[in-house]
Formats: C-alpha cells, sequence, structure tokens
C-alpha cells in the first residue's frame, strides 16, 4: 500500500511525526507532503496568485510553501510519476476538528483534494483541550482505528473524519460512528487592537464555543471519552429541497 501524508499544521508539527510514525506501521511506502508552515483554518483554498515551491526534507519528506490543498495537489501531480497513493492520511491534528469546524479545517482539507482525485482519504485529528496526554490516544489507537476504515469500500468523494478525544490512551472509552455535529453560536469572538503605525487591526479568537451534545453526534463521542469517526460527504447539495426549489421556478 503507498500512502501519502499531509496537514495543515506544517512539516515539523509534533503531529505529523505522530502520523508519519503511524503510517509507516501500516507500509514501507510512504511520501510525507505537507505545508512549510502552519496553515490552520486554511480550508479548502488553493494557492492562485503566486507560485508555490516544493522542498525536500529527506527520504520521501517534502514540504510545499502553500496550502494543505496546494500540497495534496502538488504531490499527486510530481511525486507520483508511476501511479498515485492507495490511501491518503491528514493529520495528526493538534486540536479537534469537529461539527461545523470541518468546513475551516485544512487538515479535512488536506484528506477531501484527495478523494476529489478518487482515492480514499482520512482525516485524524488529536483533541487537546487541558490534557497532559498528548497526541498518545491518536498514537496508541490509530491502528485500531484504521484498519477497518481501510478495509471498508467507502462511496467515491467519501472523507472519513476521525477525532481522538483529550485522554490517555488507557482512558479511552472505544469507537463511534457518528454524524456531524453543529455548533449553536458563530464562532469564537473578535479582538480589536492597534498596531505601532496606529492602524487598527482584528484578530479572530478561538474561544470554546457553546454546543448542545445532540445524541449520536462527534460532539458527544468526544465528550464522552470516544473516538468519533464520520464519514462526510463532498457533495454539498441539499436534496430535499430540489423539488421545492424546482416549483418555485415553474412557469
Amino acid at each position: 500500500m503507498r500512502i501519502l501524508l499531509c496537514n495543515d499544521d506544517g512539516i515539523h508539527a509534533p503531529g505529523f511525526a505522530v502520523l508519519e510514525k503511524i503510517a509507516h506501521a501500516l507500509s514501507d511506502d510512504v511520501i510525507a507532503c505537507a505545508p512549510a508552515e502552519e496553515n490552520s483554518g486554511a480550508g479548502h483554498s488553493l494557492t492562485l496568485h503566486h507560485p508555490v515551491r516544493l522542498k525536500e526534507f529527506g527520504d520521501k519528506r517534502y514540504a510545499v510553501t502553500g496550502t494543505p490543498t496546494d500540497a495534496v495537489n502538488l504531490a499527486l501531480r510530481k511525486l507520483f510519476p508511476d501511479g498515485g497513493p492507495n490511501l491518503i492520511l491528514s493529520g495528526v491534528n493538534n486540536g479537534e476538528n469537529l461539527a461545523d469546524d470541518v468546513t475551516y479545517s485544512g487538515t479535512i482539507s488536506a484528506a477531501m483534494e484527495g478523494a476529489l482525485a478518487g482515492i480514499p482519504a482520512i482525516a485524524l485529528s488529536q483533541a487537546m483541550r487541558e490534557s497532559a496526554a498528548g497526541f498518545e490516544a491518536a498514537e496508541q489507537w490509530a491502528a485500531k482505528v484504521l484498519k477497518p476504515l481501510i478495509e471498508a469500500q467507502l462511496p467515491k468523494r467519501t472523507v472519513v473524519n476521525v477525532n481522538f478525544p483529550a485522554l490517555p490512551a488507557n482512558a479511552v472509552k472505544g469507537i463511534r460512528v457518528v454524524r456531524q455535529g453543529f455548533h449553536d453560536y458563530a464562532r469564537g469572538s473578535l479582538l480589536e487592537g492597534t498596531d505601532p503605525r496606529g492602524r487598527p487591526y482584528y484578530w479572530f479568537g478561538l474561544d470554546d464555543i457553546e454546543h448542545s451534545l445532540d445524541h449520536g453526534t462527534d460532539l458527544e463521542a468526544i465528550s464522552e471519552g470516544y473516538i468519533s469517526v464520520t464519514p462526510l460527504q463532498l457533495d454539498l447539495t441539499h436534496h430535499a429541497s430540489l423539488g421545492s426549489l424546482a416549483e418555485s421556478f415553474d412557469t
């Protein structure tokens, strides 16, 4: 099995070292291609207005001066001349990617770029909160989570979003396959300030967001100490509205 690794925290991120360890336990054929710098919150953005550069950081390890989407896109075009990967793993993100946050996440978007190319893709994120356990849950539970996901025949253009709770590995209660939850309020806070030249600036905060723990969601699973596994589809069409909207335009 040939595996491509990516993330949004950057090539030197501790979570990426964890992902490389996880991947090398699955296969001897692993290529890593990640952003050169942190790109958290980049979403599914693509660099179009300036060139993107590729730099090698050792055997089969590369960094891209761009977004997670750039990294996967460039890797598929330049690093696999004799056939693409069988699997894309993205992460392990420093912090959870739950509920609405999947739309902001560069971790999820790197996996999405692979899914758009028809390649099975899995995003891995480690909740941190105030835990001292670091990436322990992800590192020790990853093999148990990934094995059935790799064997599963998921529909095309589907991404699997995996989140590990902020717990020591031996405190994790198990694995739940759940749906995406939704937050109750707009994301975070807005900080205002003035730069040394007297010009105003704005900085989006990352305060905790209130949410209701609807049953069967990723939010609930993580809060109760379980690993959440959520299949996400790239088709954003709200199919239930198609009929009623079409009737609105009937003449």
